[in-house]
């Protein structure tokens, strides 16, 4: 059954159960909604939809799902795969007012919080109370926790401490019908029936939007320590990752840079005080957190040990907040900078560690076959390596279509290396003609009769992840 498109009568229902004034069809805010960060994909939604109760929601879905016209949730924007772009026209109901943070529960380490909270804020409001919520992804400076839940991300902290999924308790969801459910229980072992909550973490916004998410946390971590170590080799640079787990040491954050990832983050951000000798091709960034300090130091101490059989530069140790500041706004900005000085794609490979050389080198390999060139960068810790490809002088014949055989030759050597094709970044309406690659019939099979199940209308998010959807 087709969709419908939305007309005046839409318009009326939507103004009687929400605010006139959030009810929107101007064009700055369907222009607004109709681009994320994915490379330049550009749709635009029919009208955008700003509710602020969960009521408001449940009407919404509801009368949407009697008329067939198609839903995708929005939080910040911020996601590189096309999630929240509406692919199919109809309704953005975008969460930006669900902005609130419920309760900080600091007897059992937990938060009740609406999902259009940004994710640094959340992470400060309970730092505040002596908590610690550690995932954070590079954009928590503007991301949604609801974002972050529906593609379940990570982020740099992750090696030590995990992604999204492993704090999410309980989740207030409506269904695509207008029903409202809780996913879970708020507590820390669950073993009755099936695990709703883990099925929602991840699932992109299409099975279910969520209007409260329950997060455990952890005690706060007093201290940290920064190290920026360059490698003369990138591989090298790589192997030196799973030897500093192999000699016992966890660090909170272990972040891989091509020379031109930082090169161009460096430009980006006008920032000074890093030397970049020629011979220097990758930077390791090691972080190593607790309550210890003197424990911190003999950590750093033990890795700097293993770095030195390596062929490396001088390394750099931050002294200061400030420089710590410094180097992790390099790290994290490294993406902006790279779309900064090309149309790009960001692929979002991931491995089991060790295999983390052999992805590089297989990534360079597949480029020179396919003539693409990428700046790669990421969570070298967990064997996520963020494969920036960027145009260039790449033709639009080439860019359109021997670049996707090239992204599909490297996925299938990822999923050869006991991997698969996206750690953090989710599959949404970018990655969906590769999905073929992680899956079989069988398994695409279940995912889709999952899908059928929660929205057996298909008009909540529709065209993202399966290539029929």
């Amino acid at each position: 059954m087709p969709f419908k498109k939305v007309d005046a009568n839409d318009i009326a229902y939507f103004k009687s159960v929400m605010p006139a004034s959030f009810v929107l069809t101007n064009d700055d805010e369907l222009t607004r909604c109709a681009t994320d960060e994915t490379e330049d994909l550009n749709y635009l939604p029919e009208i955008v939809l700003q509710p602020q109760t969960i009521k408001e929601v449940s009407s919404i879905m509801r009368y949407c799902n009697e008329q067939m016209i198609p839903v995708t949730p929005r939080g910040a924007g911020t996601g590189l795969s096309g999630g929240a772009l509406a692919v199919m026209g109809g309704v953005v109901l975008d969460m930006k007012r669900f902005d609130k943070i419920l309760n900080i529960d600091t007897r059992n380490f937990q938060v009740t919080t609406e999902p259009g909270v940004i994710t640094q804020v959340l992470q400060e409001a309970v730092s505040a109370q002596g908590l610690f919520y550690p995932p954070d992804p590079a954009s928590k400076g503007s991301c949604f926790i609801g974002g972050n839940v529906a593609e379940n991300s990570g982020g740099p902290r992750a090696v030590k401490y995990g992604v999204v999924k492993d704090y999410v308790l309980n989740l207030e969801v409506v269904l695509p019908n207008g029903e409202i459910i809780w996913t879970g229980a708020n507590v820390l072992k669950n073993a009755t029936g099936y695990n709703l909550t883990q099925l929602l973490v991840g699932s992109e916004g299409t099975l279910g939007i969520i209007t409260k998410i329950v997060l455990r946390l952890i005690p706060a971590v007093q201290h940290d320590m920064l190290l920026l170590v360059p490698f003369r080799s990138a591989i090298a640079a790589c192997e030196a990752v799973n030897a500093i787990f192999l000699a016992g040491y966890t660090p909170s954050a272990m972040e891989f840079m091509e020379r031109d990832a930082l090169e161009w983050s460096m430009r980006y951000t006008r920032a000074t005080g890093i030397d970049l000798p020629d011979d220097i091709q990758a930077h390791l960034l090691i972080e190593v957190d607790g309550n210890n300090v003197e424990q911190l130091y003999k950590e750093t101490e033990g890795i700097s040990e293993v770095l030195k059989r390596y062929d490396t530069g001088e390394m750099l140790f931050a002294d200061s907040h400030e420089q710590k500041q410094m180097l992790w706004a390099l790290r994290r900005k490294v993406g902006e900078a790279v779309k900064s000085n090309s149309v790009y794609k960001e692929e979002d490979t991931v491995v089991p560690r060790a295999e983390l050389p052999e992805l590089l080198r297989t990534v360079k390999e597949i480029g020179k076959k396919y003539g693409f060139q990428s700046v790669c960068y990421g969570h070298a810790g967990d064997g996520n390596l963020h494969v920036n490809i960027v145009k260039g002088t790449m033709s639009d014949e080439d860019w359109n279509t021997k670049l996707p055989q090239g992204i599909r030759a490297l996925f299938a050597e990822v999923v050869k290396m006991g991997g698969t094709i996206s750690g953090e970044h989710g599959i949404g309406y970018a990655q969906k003609e590769y999905l073929d690659i992680a899956f079989s019939d069988m398994q695409l099979s279940l995912m889709k009769q999952i899908k059928k199940v929660f929205d057996p209308k298909g008009i909540l998010n529709p065209g993202k992840i399966f290539v029929n959807n």
